[in-house]
């Protein structure tokens, strides 16, 4: 018993019980912030001035700098956490973009513009706490043992909530006991700002559905040969099963009228609602195709091929677990469970709240344009509307998507309160449904969730707490290293590599 603790010990002198989330902050300034502000692209307003041809806006860099506060004579100084508590302030830093007015081709405008403050996390790398002694901490008013992992927000310690949440781009089947459907399987697929739920049903007569965006409960088959697969042989070819032969040629015949591209993306567009002329509608349906389509896999058209030939290896894939594999499912294991730490959620946080503010931004200059009064970029951009969009979000704990209370008040009630608050672990499941399974202990917990810490009544189960010594590893991979490291075991990709 002595060795495990001085382990722990030894363990805890170099690592942080919310390192993790500390790290995922980081991350988040450091290189999401970024990419996020790279997704944007080029801004084109519908109006622009009756002397220009073409009017782009362009944001460049951006980046963050360490929390600082305004007086009332206008002087700024930094602030530190201990002095945000008491005068009831945010302990935030200002964010910087770079942005850049393009006219007619030419760069014409650049400038560095404020556009929001961003509350900071206690001992992250963007916190004036960060690597401080104990000594300096105690004289800046601070608690020497204090973790950070949290954040001030009016004078209020806020802690974000980690989600559990089910891994995207993975395919989930079930089995339905009632109505026309015999089998279904969930897929979310995920890519920057895009989270599409995809829905693949099978009816008791075999033919395979598919339901995402604006399409619903289309044969699969359809949709693969909207896609440019059109040849039955080639789709045979791509599905590739050794047996099973009569479903797959099931869902061939609930398609045989579609015998060209054409066909199959009039029928699609149809479905889609697109009440337009052929080569519009044509065109609309591979726009949608592209965009919500497993987003995963690409956006553009280049990608069309290799999205009909994956959803070819989904019949597959959906035509064995089925028949052979349906009771190896198991939805609760943790492989199919992923974390969304304080940086995940602020990512998606930054991102919609960045989208208004390019809204607004285009709304002040068609405005202005309209009155023949536009003069400069840098007068249509709003620094408090950023701000206060994510400064409320962290408030009420009222996030992206309808979810609730992802941000709490930090339990203060003593030390273990607040550590255990820290390590908190939420699912997105309905506490007033049943789901037994989801509340059940799983063996895949083991080292990754504490068996013990759970509270009583309907939310047992689904609040959960990281186990102490836990480490979560970063969701930032670089693909082109996993596939060459799959090549080099033997891995072999011809024409349908993916």
């Amino acid at each position: 018993m002595d060795i495990g603790k001085e382990i722990i010990k030894k363990y805890y002198e170099t690592n942080s019980i919310v390192s993790a989330d500390i790290n995922s902050f980081n991350n988040f300034i450091e290189t999401e912030l970024q990419k996020v502000v790279s997704e944007i692209g080029d801004i084109i307003p519908a109006v622009i001035p009756a002397d220009m041809d073409d009017f782009r806006i362009k944001f460049n860099k951006i980046w963050i700098e360490k929390p600082e506060i305004t007086e009332a004579d206008g002087s700024r100084r930094d602030i530190y956490p201990s002095e945000a508590r008491l005068r009831k302030l945010t302990y935030s830093g200002p964010i910087y973009l770079e942005v850049s007015a393009h006219i007619d081709g030419v760069q014409r405008e650049t400038f560095t513009t404020q556009v929001g403050k961003l509350p900071i996390m206690l001992h992250s790398k963007f916190c004036h706490l960060n690597k401080l002694s104990k000594e300096d901490l105690i004289k800046n008013g601070e608690d020497p043992d204090d973790v950070g992992g949290y954040f001030v927000l009016n004078g209020n310690e806020r802690v974000l909530i980690t989600v559990e949440d089910l891994v995207s781009n993975r395919m989930f089947v079930e089995k339905i006991n009632t109505g026309p459907v015999k089998f279904s399987a969930r897929i979310f697929s995920e890519k920057g700002s895009y989270r599409v739920p995809h829905l693949i049903e099978q009816t008791k007569d075999g033919v395979i559905n598919l339901s995402l965006t604006r399409l619903k409960k289309i044969p699969i088959m359809s949709v693969i040969k909207a896609l440019g697969l059109t040849k039955d042989s080639e789709i045979m070819q791509q599905i590739d099963l050794e047996e099973m032969h009569d479903d797959v040629f099931v869902n061939l015949y609930s398609t045989i009228d579609l015998k060209n591209h054409e066909e199959a993306l009039e029928y699609v567009g149809k479905k889609m609602g697109i009440n337009q002329p052929p080569e519009i509608r044509a065109e609309k349906t591979l726009e949608n195709l592209d965009k919500y389509l497993l987003p995963h896999m690409g956006l553009t058209p280049e990608d069309r091929k290799k999205k009909a030939i994956n959803l070819c290896k989904i019949i597959k894939r959906f035509l064995l677990i089925t028949k052979k594999d349906l009771d190896n499912q198991d939805i609760d294991h943790y492989m199919h469970k992923r974390l969304k730490l304080s940086g995940d959620l602020m990512i998606d946080l930054f991102r919609v709240h960045l989208r208004a503010l390019v809204n607004d931004i285009m709304y002040n200059f068609q405005r202005l344009v309209k009155r023949t009064k536009f003069t400069s970029l840098n007068i249509i951009i709003r620094d408090k509307l950023l701000t206060s969009r994510i400064n409320s979000a962290m408030a009420t704990g009222v996030w992206v998507g309808g979810r609730k209370g992802l941000s709490q008040n930090l339990d203060r009630t003593n030390y273990l309160s607040s550590l255990s608050h820290l390590q908190r672990v939420n699912s997105l499941l309905s506490a007033t449904q049943e789901n037994f399974a989801a509340r059940a202990l799983h063996a895949t917990h083991w080292g990754r969730l504490c068996a013990i810490e759970t509270p009583e009544g309907t939310p047992i189960g689904l609040k959960k707490n990281q186990a102490l010594m836990v480490d979560i590893t970063s969701k930032d991979l670089d693909e082109s290293k996993i596939v060459k490291s799959l090549k080099g075991l033997g891995l072999e990709g011809g024409q349908n590599e993916q």
